[in-house]
């Protein structure tokens, strides 16, 4: 079973606050993606930034070893991360009841479902600035392949965004029921903080940004049975 730190109902595999965020994550080895620690001046923390020009090819991956298994029992799963407005993707691998392994694929760039016996893509509608991303993952197993939610084996983040929190949970919590550490607040700009991002909303767009007109997290409302 892959290390993971325990705190009663929240089980963290990603923290950008650790001291090693990725001591538990495998780093492709792609020339054109970056991946460095920063701190992020909405919610005034220390963050993942993965970006690349290859969505495909940057990426960090948990546990290392892809023949092992996170072995996580809990079916929900949250992810605190920044909408970099440029093409962005993750994985969640998991294990069913007919002992098969399916991959669920989330990207912004994906405009319909597809599901194939192995795998599931969806389509990924972020919010502008920092989203909490909240998955059933055993509604989604069993909305497309009639099977029940195992565990989950693996996680695959691609590039390109801000990571702040990846953790499980036996059930959704309110944000008031939840340790501090796990609440997501966001500040407002400073002054000088303000300019600079006016001044960045004029600047030419990146090739890989995503024109659509969603605006929220948006998953599985009429998906196809496989």
């Amino acid at each position: 079973m892959q290390q993971v730190s325990l705190v009663k109902d929240f089980s963290t595999v990603f923290s950008g606050c650790g001291s090693n965020p990725l001591k538990n994550w495998a780093v492709s080895k792609n020339q054109t993606g970056r991946g460095r620690i920063c701190t992020d001046n909405e919610i005034r923390g220390f963050v993942l930034e993965i970006t690349s020009t290859n969505v495909a090819t940057a990426y960090i991956s948990t546990p290392k070893n892809p023949q092992k298994s996170l072995n996580i029992k809990w079916p929900f799963l949250v992810l605190q991360l920044k909408n970099l407005k440029r093409y962005f993707a993750f994985e969640v691998q998991i294990l069913d009841s007919s002992g098969l392994r399916r991959r669920f694929h989330f990207a912004n760039f994906q405009s319909k479902f597809k599901i194939s016996t192995f795998s599931c893509q969806m389509p990924l509608y972020l919010s502008s600035g920092w989203n909490q991303i909240q998955l059933n993952l055993a509604d989604y197993v069993r909305r497309a392949y009639g099977t029940n939610y195992v565990e989950t084996v693996g996680i695959r983040i691609h590039a390109n965004t801000r990571l702040r929190f990846i953790y499980f949970t036996p059930r959704l919590f309110q944000d008031k029921e939840k340790p501090m550490r796990f609440r997501m607040k966001i500040f407002p700009p400073r002054s000088n903080e303000l300019k600079s991002s006016q001044e960045s909303t004029n600047s030419t767009e990146h090739p890989s940004t995503p024109r659509h007109s969603k605006s929220s997290v948006e998953f599985l409302e009429d998906i196809p049975t496989y």
